[in-house]
């Protein structure tokens, strides 16, 4: 049984990438972030929080969808707001993070783990997590049926050939969301 740990994604995401984009994964002790090299000649660096698995993999999602000006950035330029979002700021917060949060779910998959959506809002409003949870299946499915970008498929299939996991298939992860909604449905009939 392969480990999860923090240093198989540095090492897998190294041998995938490494060589074509000079960027490379780091653990680090606080909050994420995307760190451009300072020169043409520089490491480009993506930083994930705390050296949490998840961190890694939802950071690496984040990059895979970022083109060549966002990589560019710090933080590929992104806008965030930190918790404490109004209802206006959550819903562009979604928006956002629907799919990178659909490419984390993929490489979970892949790397034989649950997967579970963040909606990163703790002391702000009410989030339906559930409407956000289906919104970002809905976008792993567009992938999986219109086709999953290259530097995220790449990844993906280096951790589930690492993980010896099935590649995910449509079908298979339609059903599992609608199981997953029989069974919290049934769960909130019991409380």
């Amino acid at each position: 049984m392969c480990s999860h740990h923090y240093s198989t994604l540095i090492e897998l995401f190294h041998q995938c990438f490494y060589r074509e984009f000079r960027t490379e994964l780091v653990a680090g002790d606080d909050e994420p972030l995307y760190r451009p090299a300072s020169d043409a000649t520089g490491t480009h660096q993506i930083i994930f929080a705390h050296g949490f698995f998840a961190s890694a993999l939802h950071e690496i999602a984040h990059w895979c969808i970022a083109g060549a000006q966002r990589r560019q950035l710090e933080d590929y330029g992104y806008w965030y707001e930190p918790d404490g979002r109004n209802a206006e700021q959550q819903a562009q917060f979604e928006r956002v993070e629907r799919k990178p949060q659909a490419l984390e779910w993929l490489f979970a998959r892949c790397a034989g783990l649950p997967f579970q959506v963040s909606v990163d809002n703790l002391g702000g409003i009410e989030v339906d997590r559930e409407a956000f949870t289906e919104a970002v299946h809905q976008q792993l499915c567009d992938y999986l049926a219109n086709g999953i970008p290259a530097r995220a498929e790449r990844f993906a299939r280096a951790l589930a050939t690492h993980y010896q996991q099935p590649w995910p298939q449509i079908d298979e992860v339609r059903a599992e969301r609608s199981r997953l909604g029989q069974r919290a449905g049934q769960l909130q009939g019991v409380a």
